[in-house]
């Protein structure tokens, strides 16, 4: 993860939206373009690839904020009806235009930051019509999104109030009634599950990673923000795509990771933001994980979606390498949205999703300037943003 290849005095030619050649100045031999951009003394990275997000929500949360400034914990608001049941009940009574309208404008606002792949998660619905106009919301999102958009099914993010006392209801209402529906319309990449104290256990869990793989959708899932849940074995006993948020990871957790394809995936402005400890990326790159860093914007625990910010989290409070975080936020963010073949680096017949540096910058720079913007632009497939 510490090892990026570059180039200096470099051209790149981009055609039709896709990267068609570059290298050493001295080898190009393009006799003209229709559009030149002089990148003197600056840096092209590719653009980022966001894996983990909620853009679609009802409203934020900013009480809540208060609250926990308060002492407060996070799962003491959830008992009482916060968090993301007061999320869930905003969004159940919001339209599906005023939720689309909201969060194409958070889509695009990630975009200008150098969001070049994103995926985006439902959870906010909490029943079956509510969840459904999350992923039609999501859906439509594609059809519009310059950027490639995965869609996760995320119904089991948390317990509505009328089925905290009768848990199984619950999980036969996502089995039997969101899943198959959802199916039905094409409408969700993956399924997902909150898998921690207070929340989803591994039984159940499992039973939702499993009625997902009967109908075709892949697994991924929150697990060990809060405690050691046995979320992340879970995660890698169904194969899942990636295990997010990872907190609370020792040794058996990093050794059921070693050697599986489960990407690793670290939320560390979730931390910063709730007050947590970090999850230990120093140990999961010592043993060899796919690591990957995503913004995990949502309205409750991470209200953002700068990944940049995300860079500097990375290296100032888990210890990355900036090589190691660049590499977790492009090409591995990528792998965690199986996107890897098309997106998160600078290769031939890839898109033109690319960020370019002001002037001066050098890859120590770009976590270092942390509250400052080092972007100069975004491209996305060639274009300006």
């Amino acid at each position: 993860m510490s090892d990026i290849n570059t180039l200096s005095d470099a051209y790149l030619l981009i055609e039709d939206g896709f990267i068609k050649s570059f290298g050493p100045d001295a080898e190009c031999k393009i006799d003209r373009a229709d559009q030149t951009i002089d990148c003197t003394d600056k840096m092209v990275i590719p653009a980022y690839c966001d894996s983990h997000t909620h853009i679609v929500f009802a409203g934020w949360r900013e009480m809540e904020f208060v609250d926990r400034i308060k002492g407060l914990s996070y799962v003491e608001i959830d008992k009482r009806g916060g968090g993301i049941l007061n999320s869930a009940k905003k969004l159940q009574n919001t339209s599906e235009d005023l939720l689309f309208e909201q969060a194409l404008k958070r889509l695009h606002e990630v975009i200008k930051l150098g969001t070049g792949a994103i995926e985006i998660k439902s959870g906010y619905g909490l029943t079956v019509d509510s969840e459904l106009k999350m992923l039609r919301v999501i859906r439509r999102l594609k059809e519009v999104s310059p950027i490639p958009i995965k869609a996760n099914f995320l119904g089991a993010h948390a317990f509505p109030m009328e089925f905290k006392e009768n848990r199984s209801r619950y999980i036969d209402l996502i089995n039997n009634e969101m899943i198959p529906k959802i199916a039905a319309e094409g409408l969700a990449d993956y399924v997902d599950v909150f898998c921690d104290t207070g929340f989803f256990s591994v039984p159940e869990t499992e039973s939702i990673l499993a009625s997902g793989a009967k109908y075709g959708l892949k697994p991924k899932i929150h697990a060990n923000e809060l405690d050691y849940s046995g979320g992340i074995q879970a995660g890698v006993k169904y194969g899942a795509i990636s295990v997010d948020h990872l907190q609370c990871t020792g040794p058996k957790e990093l050794e059921a990771l070693a050697g599986s394809p489960t990407v690793a995936t670290i939320l560390p402005s979730t931390a910063f933001f709730l007050g947590l400890p970090y999850a230990p990326a120093r140990a999961m790159i010592d043993h060899n994980l796919c690591v990957a860093l995503a913004s995990d914007y949502n309205p409750g625990s991470s209200p953002s979606g700068n990944m940049s910010f995300i860079l500097s989290l990375a290296c100032v409070k888990l210890r990355m390498l900036p090589a190691e975080a660049l590499n977790a936020l492009t090409i591995n963010g990528a792998a965690a949205m199986e996107l890897g073949e098309t997106n998160g680096s600078i290769t031939v017949s890839k898109p033109g999703n690319l960020i370019i540096s002001k002037a001066g910058m050098n890859l120590e720079a770009l976590p270092y300037f942390y509250a400052d913007s080092w972007i100069d632009s975004v491209l996305i497939n060639g274009q300006a943003q």
